[in-house]
């Protein structure tokens, strides 16, 4: 292996880069436009460009990543996490193409990916199972009616998902089918796959998992556990390891069902097993991820393993550098700094990082994909950096992490650092009693406490206007936009306006009679789709609208009460925050 190309960005394609550093790999970085100064391009050892914006014009496009990986000379490639990590077909086509691909086997990704026959896997080799579809449902009625055989909460889950994306849960029957479409949605939008399977779903457990590394000569570890149960959406914003307060009975359970499942399914590679532990101790088998995980780092600290570089070794037919479970050293925490907006309910926030400061001290790790001055797109995730903090035993490095999150300092748009500094002082996640937190305790225990924070809510003054530079068919022109305009587009990151991309105009404070009737949008993103019709009647808190940013799905809903009209922002339209959608009078 000499040369390895990342097909990825952000944090994690700095993260393999460095890792090939480390092994005297030559390293290739590839890039959207949008990103062509990010981080992670000056990373790499040599970076070539996708040509487009979306991901499914750069990061999902299998022919273009080959086509590059040819152009480069590499004989390896490393598919990072999300996008095309966990898609057999990419898997195949890498070693079809003679290159080597650092991960498990495609047939180990297509049965382990697919949620559907990682259950079956499971079945067979004994782990614990909760009741869930035979196979996948084809329509929100089969959903609906496992539902009424099983009864709720049910989770809709994409059977290619992962991150969150492609998952519903469902507390009323009458959700069930908007749900059930939300989930195909975000699947065919992530991963390229809608198919969806039910199960049913455990309120209030913890979310806890197994790190896992296989080579090809039969040797199966388990690195250790982490609890993840600090969740928004499903996805993950605090991890730990080793997991806490388990009983030994639990813990042997969950290093069990981890190891026989890898070995009836025949896997190699880095992997993750996942449970969820139930409020009265019960173990039940979650998914598998076929891939190296975001919060990988933790287990890395506090096992004194480099998990990149058992990738390189398992890829190139190497034993693994260990054989025997390692024992735990010290406790890590990791915090996903994501550009999300705590007080307005985690909703996605792109936009420049104007300044990025780093904390420093014993125990400090920082793995970013970002610095002052990077952009963070909207049609990518939202991760900027993982903050990862490591003591002696959980208590120093909950003391750590609370003098690291003091001295971290993001400017420019929001982030969710209040979240984690709000989290360190809450008696759920301190205590040394034991852990109260689970996997909807955002949404439940700690909902709303933190405040709106009104710096990330301001427009350009009315009228402002600002001169940018184009290019029309290879002239230079310049052009004067409303600052508005500009600002709001900036924050959505889909390139330059037209008069047919605009959507939705900002509210204006002069006119408190359309401010009255406006139905406002919360953020900057794209139409899904509209759930009632105009000359609809509508009740406060209905939701009216889907938008999508950052790959996440949210719904508006209705301030006031009223008959819905004059509908200003189709689907497939991108709106900026403040933009009035339509109107309720």
């Amino acid at each position: 292996m000499r040369k390895v190309l990342i097909a990825n960005r952000g944090e994690i394609a700095v993260r393999v880069a460095r890792a090939c550093d480390d092994a005297g790999i030559s390293s290739v970085a590839v890039y959207a436009d949008i990103d062509a100064d990010a981080m992670h391009v000056g990373a790499a050892d040599e970076a070539y460009s996708l040509g487009g914006n979306s991901p499914a014009e750069t990061y999902l496009n299998i022919e273009k990543l080959l086509a590059v990986a040819a152009q480069a000379g590499a004989d390896a490639v490393h598919p990072g996490y999300g996008f095309l990590s966990e898609n057999a077909d990419f898997a195949q086509a890498v070693l079809d193409a003679g290159l080597e691909w650092i991960g498990p086997s495609p047939e180990s990704i297509r049965q382990l990916g697919n949620k559907i026959t990682a259950r079956e896997i499971a079945v067979r080799a004994g782990a614990p199972l909760v009741a869930g579809s035979d196979g996948p449902v084809s329509s929100a009625a089969e959903a609906r009616a496992f539902a009424e055989q099983h009864g709720l909460p049910l989770a809709i889950k994409a059977a290619f998902g992962g991150g969150g994306r492609g998952l519903k849960v469902v507390r009323e029957l009458t959700e069930v089918e908007e749900a059930f479409d939300s989930a195909v949605r975000e699947a065919v939008a992530a991963f390229g796959r809608g198919e969806c399977f039910v199960e049913q779903y455990l309120d209030r457990p913890r979310h806890v998992e197994a790190q896992v590394i296989a080579d090809v000569h039969g040797n199966v570890v388990v690195v250790g556990t982490r609890d993840c149960s600090l969740q928004r959406r499903h996805q993950k914003l605090v991890e730990e390891a080793p997991a806490p307060f388990l009983s030994e009975a639990q813990r042997q359970q969950i290093y069990d069902g981890a190891k026989a499942i890898v070995r009836e399914a025949g896997y190699y590679g880095a992997g993750t097993v996942e449970f969820l532990v139930s409020a009265d101790g019960a173990v039940a088998f979650l998914e598998v991820n076929t891939r190296l995980q975001v919060e990988h780092p933790i287990t890395e600290e506090t096992a004194g393993i480099d998990l990149v570089q058992e990738q390189f070794r398992i890829a190139a037919g190497l034993p693994l550098s260990i054989t025997e479970d390692p024992a735990a050293r010290g406790h890590s925490f990791e915090f996903r700094i994501n550009a999300e907006d705590v007080g307005r309910g985690f909703l996605p926030s792109p936009g420049t990082v104007d300044s990025f400061e780093a904390p420093t001290g014993p125990g400090i790790r920082l793995d970013t994909g970002v610095r002052s001055g990077s952009f963070v797109a909207p049609q990518f995730d939202s991760l900027l950096a993982k903050l990862i903090v490591t003591g002696a035993d959980r208590q120093q490095a909950l003391r750590r992490a609370r003098r690291a999150l003091a001295e971290i300092n993001i400017t420019g748009l929001a982030t969710v650092l209040p979240f984690h500094r709000a989290v360190l002082e809450s008696e759920d996640f301190t205590s040394v009693a034991g852990m109260r937190v689970h996997t909807r305790w955002i949404e439940t225990d700690f909902a709303d406490q933190i405040p709106v924070d009104p710096e990330y809510n301001v427009v350009a003054p009315e009228g402002e206007r600002r001169t940018i530079t184009i290019d029309v068919d290879g002239k230079r022109l310049a052009v004067g936009l409303p600052a508005d305009l500009l600002d709001g587009w900036a924050r959505s990151g889909q390139g330059l306006p037209t008069a047919a991309d605009v959507t939705g105009l900002p509210v204006s404070d002069s006119d408190s009679s359309v401010a009255e009737s406006a139905l406002v949008s919360s953020m900057a993103g794209t139409v899904v789709k509209w759930l009632v019709e105009p000359g609809d009647e509508v009740s406060a808190g209905d939701p009216l609208v889907v938008l999508e940013a950052m790959k996440m799905e949210t719904q508006v809903p209705a301030h006031r009460a009223g008959t819905l009209s004059e509908v200003l922002s189709a689907p497939g339209g991108v709106v900026t925050a403040g933009a009035v959608l339509a109107h309720i009078e």
